[in-house]
């Protein structure tokens, strides 16, 4: 399963680089949602290495079926709007 980085949690002048929020096509109810939570993300970086950042659904970020992803170390900027594989 896919999910698109929608954008980084955080307030107005301080975001956190590790939690990150991912929404998945066709899953737009909070029920739908919650059986996401405990599964493993993975966010391949682009180029010549393919760095591979491994991270875990922690929560849900809202009613309309966005996650909350904590990642094991800092996305790149790079990352928004990118593909998240869920397993």
């Amino acid at each position: 399963m896919m999910g698109i980085i929608s954008h980084f949690r955080g307030s107005f002048r301080r975001k956190k680089g590790n939690q990150l929020v991912v929404v998945v096509p066709g899953v737009d109810k909070r029920d739908k949602a919650q059986s996401l939570i405990g599964k493993s993300a993975v966010w391949t970086a682009p180029g010549k290495q393919k760095t591979a950042i491994k991270g875990k659904i922690s929560a849900l970020h809202g009613n309309k079926g966005a996650l909350r992803v904590i990642f094991e170390r800092g996305l790149p900027g790079q990352s928004l709007g990118e593909e998240v594989k869920i397993e």
